[in-house]
């Protein structure tokens, strides 16, 4: 019996070199999508009959799919050709767009491995998040001169533990003759062996890669197909009559290419699967063709269970697909029922900054050192969210298997298996909803679910109780009041009624007592559900009247979904969800107990390659984290809320804000620009409105971006940082009327103020403040020019003084300034800075001044001051609009605002806002913008045509199609 630890890594190529090499110069594969399915030889003919150039070739693809139509081709265009080529073959009539034919391999992520947008126009690939294939033949059995007795005392003890399928009930429904039969599974992995002992219904085997095999020599999926349908009675699976059909989609070398998933898909949909696990995912929720063809897989009513990835304890973690909403998404637990370490966490992120994140995962089950099969006999253990997965799999086969097989379809779908999933749950003690989902998933429970379903639509969560403390959470942390900004609770709406549904009017609040018309409530949604889910974010404030209002406020908000009618119907299916608020309401705080977040400016990977914040990180190089109060920086929040502070935050411009209310707004590791109109404001309400500000920058060195930039051979492109860990030149205009500027130097090391000690990691210093602030300077190591990191601290390098921290009274407001926030946040924290922020806030909220702090000594008697040339400037061949929500961007006041000011310029604002640009800047838009609206191109007559609408940070999307 053997036990390996599964982890996911993302994606790596060991290409480092900036150097132009042959293989940067020769023909690449690129996928073209239609908008339509034809033969491949059709395609074949209209492509070569409309673009007659000799720089691209037709790849031909011989695998199961090619039986049947497809909407892609793979073509090989050569380097020299390939901006005029993609030109030409998207402007044919049936060509939906052009992109790489990415490949994926598994590896850890490290520096020099990873990349972004480069060529202005396409984004690279997938950054992906690949399942491992732990192989290791070692027992974990007693010793050998262990007693007999010890030894079947261990043995006997790791046959319960590893038997998951007898942890959820499953032989109470096996003994009721549900085993999997006539359920078609899909395992998208490494292949299976036909004659593996284990398995008695290996119905198909399919190669998708490039290897002339169909077995799988590396293990993973064979022990994915045995935690579903295994029957060795060591490591039984949960549905061992379930038909396996075994996409092989990875190579020996785990590697595969986009079009082999395209293709696996399509093939997936052809043949009609019932359920499909996919132990894969990565961060880039953006990547289209992906997204896409997953909305597809559900459309045609095949169930997706995909694990939630495994970056945990990190928040802000999720990965795609299994964060899609019509994805069944798996985070794992031990056999304690505590959520595994390394289950990645909540919430979604696509949201921000308008909008809420999701809950995510859907359910939780046991992912550590569950039993499955090995490659020819045997069993061993693995860990991990992509066993976790294939547990839930199994699961969903077995209760597949409960409905008779003449009506499945019509009862069964990824809609009402949810349903049935998220229902059936068993909520754990401890974890919140953004760490568990519905929580553990419980087969019998959800075998009675099905067992009388009769199609409706549902909403996920179904209740939101600030009563109800930590699985609440954030929302039980911190109470509703008069004057904030509104609190946004963002759900998923189930529909299993059909695959596309409509909300029939706008869903309306119920009171359930006089209280609760203290409630100003406003909702967005998605018009028109597709497929089988879609989204309902309600946006709460406490109107005026309530300012000294304390107490509960209770009610129900009702929304009225419909399907068109089933086969054989007449009338449209129709339903009502409920989403049950139980809310709590405090008198309004005073102005220095609150505290506003700027989440506005911040941005993250995707879509841009927006680097980490700490340098000294190589495994993780890429800010996709969400730098939300809720995501990694909740550890800080919970803080905050524990000094008694009041936190709110801003998703719109500073024009959107009364800074009369707040004591504090807090600017940390913001990436973005800022309007000409957020700048005069926020000068105006620090000098004659007394707001603090506190900003937490981080490093920016335009030499050492450059340093990171390498051609990644994967994706034939150049990728390379849009800014730093902050954007410092777009600091310094904001900073510029109070005489504070940040310089472009990379400090790191230790420093103690008071017995207090923190790590600087990757740190900016100050260059300019003015006479009478108070500033504080300690000896690091400056890494711009070596290009060294906290590895060459131990080396012997000299460290000079550089001020860090700056304090400043400036007409009634107080502004804070500290060079580096990797302290705040919990990504890659070393030592947090916690007590730095609490003296800070002290100081711009109530004017408490540390004695420390403020000592005669760290006062400033003249002016630090460095000529503006000298100051970091911007980058001037990265067309950063591309990524910033202000950069050719109209000034508008969104759906995170107060409800006064939605889809106005802001408070006291009545000139038309401008679109800000800057020297060295692109003022073109490639179309891949933060919190816009993505369209497909509608220019096409007589085909199908799908609109993705990502609505302005209120949740997902809302999708349709349309005949033309």
């Amino acid at each position: 019996m053997n036990h390996d630890f599964e982890i996911l890594y993302p994606y790596t190529r060991n290409s480092t070199s900036p150097v132009s090499s042959p293989e940067e110069t020769a023909p690449r594969n690129h996928i073209i999508r239609f908008f339509h399915y034809k033969q491949a030889q059709d395609l074949r003919e209209y492509l070569e009959g409309n673009v007659k150039s000799n720089g691209w070739k037709w790849v031909e693809r011989h695998n199961p799919a090619m039986k049947f139509p497809t909407d892609f081709a793979l073509v090989s265009i050569e380097e020299r050709l390939k901006e005029f080529l993609v030109g030409e073959f998207e402007k044919l009539e049936l060509v939906k767009d052009v992109s790489l034919d990415v490949s994926y391999q598994r590896g850890v992520l490290e520096e020099k491995a990873v990349g972004a947008f480069v060529d202005g126009k396409k984004r690279p690939g997938k950054i992906f998040t690949a399942m491992s294939f732990g192989e290791g033949e070692n027992s974990t059995g007693a010793v050998a001169n262990t007693s007999g007795v010890r030894i079947s005392w261990r043995r006997n003890l790791m046959m319960q533990k590893s038997q998951v399928t007898s942890l959820f009930g499953a032989d109470a429904l096996w003994l009721k003759g549900y085993t999997g039969a006539k359920v078609k599974m899909a395992i998208f992995d490494t292949g299976i062996r036909a004659n593996h002992p284990h398995f008695r219904n290996i119905k198909e085997r399919t190669n998708w890669t490039n290897e002339d095999t169909l077995n799988d020599n590396l293990g993973h999926g064979t022990f994915v197909a045995g935690v579903i349908a295994g029957q060795d009675a060591e490591c039984l699976g949960f549905a061992p009559d379930t038909e396996i059909y075994a996409f092989r989609v990875f190579t020996d070398a785990q590697v595969s290419y986009t079009s082999w998933f395209l293709d696996a898909f399509n093939y997936a949909i052809a043949t009609k699967m019932d359920v499909l696990n996919l132990s894969i995912g990565g961060p880039d929720y953006l990547d289209l063709p992906f997204v896409e063809k997953v909305w597809e897989i559900t459309a045609n009513n095949i169930i997706m269970v995909s694990a939630i990835g495994n970056d945990g304890p990190l928040y802000g973690t999720l990965n795609n697909p299994a964060d899609q909403s019509d994805v069944i998404g798996v985070g794992g637990i031990d056999y304690s029922d505590h959520i595994a370490s390394f289950s990645s966490r909540g919430m979604s992120t696509w949201e921000i900054p308008h909008g809420y994140g999701r809950v995510k995962p859907d359910v939780v089950a046991y992912g550590r050192e569950i039993m499955g099969s090995k490659i020819s006999t045997g069993c061993k253990s693995l860990s991990g969210t992509s066993v976790a997965s294939p547990v839930v799999a199994g699961i969903v086969c077995l209760l597949v298997s409960v409905i008779p097989d003449n009506n499945r379809k019509e009862i069964l779908n990824p809609g009402s298996m949810k349903q049935a999933l998220v229902e059936g749950a068993s909520k754990l003690t401890g974890p919140n909803m953004y760490e568990q989902g519905a929580g553990r998933v419980d087969l019998l429970e959800s075998y009675q679910i099905l067992k009388s379903y009769k199609p409706r639509a549902s909403i996920f969560p179904s209740v939101l109780d600030y009563m109800d403390c930590p699985y609440s959470w954030p929302f039980c942390r911190q109470p509703l009041y008069a004057g904030a900004m509104p609190v946004i609770f963002n759900v998923t709406i189930l529909n299993g009624m059909g695959v596309i549904g409509y909300v029939e009017s706008p869903p309306v609040w119920h009171p359930s007592s006089e209280e609760g018309n203290l409630l100003s409530i406003h909702f967005t949604y998605s018009d028109v559900i597709w497929p089988w889910t879609g989204y309902l974010a309600v946006h709460m404030q406490i109107k005026d009247e309530g300012v000294h209002f304390s107490g509960e406020i209770e009610g129900n908000v009702t929304v009225n979904v419909y399907s068109p009618p089933a086969h054989g119907e007449k009338n449209p299916r129709k339903s009502t969800c409920v989403l049950h608020l139980k809310l709590k309401v405090v008198p309004t705080p005073q102005r220095s107990m609150r505290i506003l977040w700027d989440q506005f400016h911040s941005i993250k990977y995707p879509p841009g390659y927006i680097p980490r914040d700490s340098l000294d990180v190589r495994n993780d190089i890429l800010d996709w984290h969400g730098d939300h109060l809720h995501t990694n920086f909740h550890i800080m929040f919970n803080m905050l809320r524990d000094a008694g502070y009041y936190v709110e935050s801003l998703g719109s411009p500073f024009t959107c804000f009364d800074a009369n209310k707040y004591g504090t707004l807090l600017l940390v590791d913001l990436e973005d620009e800022y309007f000409a109109e957020e700048m005069t404001k926020l000068k105006n309400d620090v000098i004659n409105n007394g707001l603090g500000l506190a900003v937490f920058a981080d490093w920016y060195n335009v030499d050492s971006m450059m340093k990171m930039k390498f051609f990644d051979d994967n994706t034939r492109s150049w990728w390379t940082p849009v800014t730093g860990g902050s954007n410092v030149p777009a600091l310094n205009d904001l900073l510029e009327p109070f005489g504070i500027a940040l310089g472009d130097k990379i400090l790191n090391g230790d420093f103690v103020i008071n017995g207090e000690q923190s790590r600087y990691a990757s740190g900016t210093d100050i260059v300019k403040f003015p006479e009478g602030g108070y500033l504080h300077s300690f000896p690091f190591l400056d890494s711009s020019e070596s290009g060294a990191t906290q590895n060459v601290l131990l080396s012997g390098m000299s460290k000079a003084d550089s001020p860090i921290l700056g304090l400043l009274e400036v007409g009634g407001g107080r502004i804070a300034v500290y060079g580096d926030s990797n302290c705040l946040g919990s990504s890659h924290m070393v030592t947090n800075c916690y007590w730095v922020l609490k003296k800070i806030l002290d100081f711009t909220a109530r004017n408490i001044r540390d004695p420390v702090l403020f000592s005669d000594s760290s006062r400033q008697d003249k002016t630090l001051h460095v000529d503006d040339n000298q100051l970091p400037s911007r980058r001037t061949d990265v067309n950063f609009s591309a990524y910033s929500a202000v950069l050719g961007k109209e000034l508008i006041c969104g759906s995170d605002s107060r409800f006064e000011v939605w889809g106005t310029k802001g408070y006291d604002l009545h000139v038309r806002g401008r679109n800000r640009r800057l020297p060295g800047y692109a003022d073109i838009d490639v179309g891949r913008v933060l919190n816009s609206t993505l369209l497909i191109p509608v220019k096409k007559s007589g085909l199908i045509k799908r609109v993705m609408t990502i609505l302005q940070g209120t949740s997902t999307w809302a999708t349709y199609m349309e005949m033309m």
